[in-house]
């Protein structure tokens, strides 16, 4: 019987510390395929909305976050904080180039049309860049036609069986959330190499109880 690793990854793509998230687990999943190549992985994105009541059409960014955190100096040391944490996994925030905070319903279910294609991990990896990096409005429609287009750079392999699910209500607020063979949870944007723990454990103690039957 040839071993399973099913991974259900929660996230919102207006989320920073998702894309965080993602980056290390591109890194951990590279790592748990040279351990055990024998595996067969099923990797799951599970949408959420974080904002749901956001407008189609978005929101002024800046002026979002200063009212939900309390003002400009709450904003620059939240942000401050994610950059520090980004370094490690390649990523630099351009929050500066960020003018709508989007609905990102219409993003999430471009995601769950691209298993089809093959390019669910690419598709994801260019939304996030596309918000965060480049400024681009991920909530118009315009913006996602091209996106949906653009060249693929999927960091985790094109052999990987990826999809989308869009989350039921009630949303999940603490995302990113990693969960291995629905029982083993990670909360965070854990450092790649929790995130390879969690995985080979959860494959040891599935060949264990497997060689016990």
């Amino acid at each position: 019987m040839t071993p399973r690793l099913d991974i259900a990854v929660h996230f919102d793509l207006i989320c920073p510390w998702c894309f965080i998230g993602k980056r290390h687990l591109d890194t951990a999943l590279a790592r748990f395929r040279r351990a055990r190549p024998e595996v067969a992985i099923d990797l799951q994105w599970v949408a959420h909305e974080l904002l749901p009541d956001t407008p189609p059409e978005g929101l002024p960014y800046q002026a979002f976050y200063e009212r939900r955190l309390g003002g400009p100096a709450a904003v620059a040391a939240r942000r401050a904080q994610v950059q520090a944490a980004a370094h490690s996994a390649g990523i630099s925030f351009a929050f500066d180039r960020i003018t709508s905070m989007p609905n990102t319903r219409r993003a999430h279910r471009l995601l769950t049309e691209s298993a089809s294609t093959g390019t669910t991990g690419a598709l994801i990896e260019r939304l996030f860049t596309a918000w965060f990096i480049e400024g681009q409005d991920i909530g118009d429609p315009a913006v996602l036609a091209r996106l949906a287009t653009a060249p693929a750079d999927d960091r985790t392999g094109d052999e990987l069986r990826q999809h989308v699910v869009l989350a039921a209500r009630p949303t999940m607020t603490g995302v990113p959330h990693f969960v291995f063979n629905d029982h083993v949870a990670v909360s965070g944007a854990q450092p790649p190499e929790v995130l390879l723990d969690r995985m080979l454990w959860t494959t040891r103690t599935q060949s264990v109880a497997s060689a016990a039957r």
